[in-house]
Order: structure tokens, then sequence, then C-alpha cells
């Protein structure tokens, strides 16, 4: 079976883009590890693959979405948030001819997505509210509290945490140059006060409006890039009154802006997205 792709990649986080409203895809976790492996598939941190919600695709464009994002790490994990991902499926969508408009509703595993094509060619997708309460994250604590504490073998890490789809972990840090992401974030990925697992993000405030971050991404380890890792990055510094509501994030792979106005108001997420190559590959 032979599928057709497109390489893309935003702030360094790169997926290869499967056309499922044209080819029938038949992902597997199997399928899905050999893709995404870099010496023997085409290799990338997620998978992203468009399907119809309803009816089949007509071969014309049309003026509403009426797709479906499926996002598959590198582990063969399915997840259902990603923005980056989704960023990068707009301008997909817009590029193999499956919608003209600027803005775009898909919907995800878990999540419905708004995504916004600027004039200045970068996304915007609106990433929905964020959510706290310790059974929506899921996180195995008694109660809901601003921090909390996970006990680990390299000591006690504090963290807050929160969902936007997907669980994640944010710890402060003073560095994150000099961030242990490599031992912490896997021990905390795995801990036991998250049930399904959790992205974790290592945020180092600059200034109210800008942090620089590093973010260790469930099923993928470390990536360049995260957009979602970003976003609850700055929810957290809001909540803890240490950012504005406008902040740029630094992450290795490149910038985005987030934007929050607290409460239960969507998050923006904003940058730059970029196709790479196209391509096929023999599964």
């Amino acid at each position: 079976m032979k599928y057709r792709f497109t390489k893309m990649q935003s702030l360094g986080n790169d997926f290869v883009m499967l056309n499922g409203v044209v080819e029938r895809i038949e992902m597997t976790p199997t399928i899905a590890r050999h893709i995404a492996d870099r010496h023997f598939g085409i290799g990338c941190d997620q998978i992203l693959v468009a399907q119809p919600i309803a009816q089949p695709h007509s071969g014309k464009r049309i003026n509403k979405s009426g797709y479906r994002l499926r996002i598959f790490n590198s582990d063969g994990s399915e997840v259902g948030q990603c923005g980056n991902g989704a960023r990068c499926f707009a301008r997909y969508l817009h590029d193999q001819g499956l919608s003209d408009q600027a803005t775009i509703e898909v919907e995800t595993k878990t999540t419905a997505l708004q995504l916004r094509l600027n004039q200045d060619d970068t996304v915007t997708v609106a990433m929905g509210s964020p959510e706290f309460a310790p059974q929506k994250i899921p996180l195995t604590v008694a109660g809901q509290l601003p921090s909390y504490h996970a006990t680990t073998e390299f000591g006690e890490v504090e963290f807050s945490a929160l969902s936007l789809g997907n669980p994640h972990g944010v710890i402060q840090v003073d560095s994150v140059e000099n961030a242990d992401v490599q031992t912490i974030g896997p021990l905390l990925e795995n801990h036991q006060l998250f049930p399904e697992r959790a992205n974790i993000g290592f945020m180092q405030i600059v200034s109210r409006r800008e942090i620089k971050l590093r973010v260790h991404e469930r099923g993928a380890g470390e990536t360049l890039g995260c957009g979602s890792g970003a976003c609850a990055a700055v929810v957290s510094g809001i909540r803890s009154g240490l950012l504005d509501s406008r902040v740029e994030v630094a992450l290795p792979g490149g910038r985005a802006r987030v934007d929050w106005l607290g409460a239960e108001s969507q998050i923006y997420l904003t940058g730059p997205v970029h196709t790479v190559y196209q391509g096929s590959i023999e599964i």
C-alpha cells in the first residue's frame, strides 16, 4: 500500500500529513510508528490524518470544512490535541483544495478547533478553554489546587496542571537551558498522578510578555516546538499573576504568540507554518 504525504513543520515541530478524504488511510499504531521513524520511515513528531465527518469529498472546493483531524504520536498513540499540527492542518486543507475558507472548523478526538489563515501567512488556532478540574485533566489528586507536588526518584517536583484537550504539567524554572528536561520530563509524563500521561513544559519567565519554553511531549519526547504546551505554559503564568494576556513564547524551533483573557475564554495560538516537501511511502 502506497500513501501520498506532505511533510510540514511549525516551530520545528514536524508532521506527516495524510489525505484520508480522497484516499483510504488505514492508520494503526504500527503504521504510525513506521512512518514516524526517522531512520526507516519519513520521520516526524506526529502523523496527521484528514478525514471527512459526514460525506466523502467530491473533488471540488467546499465552503464548510466537515473534516476530522486525527493525530498520532511517533509512538503510535492517538491524541486529541496538537496546536502546531492544527495550524499546519489549516494550510494543508487549503493547499489540497479541500477548503477555500479563511476560517475553518475541524473536529479532533477530544475537541473542536477553529483555524484561521492570516494575511501575513501565519495561522491562528482557537484552542478552546482550559480545564483545571483534576478529573478533567485527568490528575489523580483529592482536589483542585494552584500547584501540585510529585515525588520522584530525583526529589519533589512542583508543577501546575491543566487540560487543553490533552493533559499538561508546567514547571517554572530559572533557566530552560539548564532545565533537566531529559530526566524530569519522562518521569513526570509517566507519573501515577497522570493516568493518561502528560506533556511536561519547562517555563522560564523573561518578562510579563515573554517566556522561554522547552516541552517534553507525551509519546514523542522533547520536541523543538509544542503549540498546546506553549498555551498551557502561558495560561499557567497568567493564572499565577506573572504574565499579561498576550505573550510571546520562545521555543527551540521558533517563536509563537499566545493570547488568553482568562476565565473560560478561548486561548489563541498564532505562528508560522511551512510545507517542507511532498512524496509517497510504501507501507
